[in-house]
């Protein structure tokens, strides 16, 4: 949308854009990701965006008049997205210069999948990891903990207590998503979860529970000052207190 704008910007016209063709407009798209902070594009939306600006319907008089208000409201908009984006990274490095002073972005970065802006994130929430007794306090601190639905003779379905710290399940719950691509452990123990033949977790409550794993070996690794190790965190070699069942 940008070089759409760019385009059409003295004239409204966009017949420009359908006069110098696709290959002119793919490579004037290429040329602009950089400015927002990316090398990749989303095809379809590309192809989407050329065809509707040269799509021979938008001739037509009525939408003509009303094209010059339409594209001001989407310039608008892309300002606004560029000033969101550009207060999100200066939070950002804020956050990461508070990790760095706290000596914890290498330590907490050990820990595979897990960036140093969605460690800070956390940790702003739970403060230092070392108030905890445990890594089950800090769990049940973020109301990820395990809650029992029984009475009885009756039996529920297990959910998590939701008592704690929103920010914090919702800062751990953001987490997983990165961390589930590029942590080993953690992905196995969502695969376990999601397809063992007993007690079967949907998707969304494997993710949960891995949720809970992550801010476990968050609390191990910053407790002890010991960088991740997967072994340990997969529970396959044996270490002292909670570095041992991490995960």
């Amino acid at each position: 949308m940008t070089v759409v704008l760019d385009r059409v910007a003295d004239t409204g016209d966009l017949g420009v854009i359908r006069r110098s063709g696709w290959s002119r407009f793919a490579a004037t798209v290429r040329h602009e990701l950089p400015r927002h902070g990316t090398a990749r594009w989303h095809s379809p939306i590309v192809r989407a965006v050329f065809a509707a600006a040269t799509d021979p319907a938008q001739a037509g008089l009525g939408v003509a008049e009303q094209r010059a208000g339409a594209l001001e409201r989407v310039r608008f908009a892309l300002e606004d997205l560029a000033h969101a984006r550009a207060e999100l990274a200066a939070v950002e490095t804020r956050m990461r210069a508070v990790l760095d002073a706290l000596g914890l972005t290498e330590l907490v970065t050990s820990i595979r999948g897990l960036s140093a802006v969605g460690a800070a994130a956390i940790l702003a929430e739970t403060g230092d990891p070392r108030r905890f007794s445990s890594a089950r306090a800090l769990v049940k601190h973020a109301g990820l903990c395990p809650r029992d639905n029984t009475s009885g003779g009756y039996q529920g379905k297990t959910a998590i207590s939701g008592r704690g710290r929103a920010r914090l399940r919702l800062a751990a719950w953001r987490a997983v998503f990165p961390a589930l691509h590029h942590n080993p452990v953690l992905a196995a123990r969502h695969a376990h979860l999601v397809g063992r033949a007993d007690r079967q977790l949907t998707d969304a409550q494997a993710r949960v529970a891995v949720a809970g794993s992550l801010l476990r070996q968050l609390h191990a690794v910053i407790t002890t000052g010991t960088p991740w190790d997967p072994a340990i965190a997969a529970g396959s070699t044996r270490a002292g207190g909670e570095v041992a069942s991490a995960a």
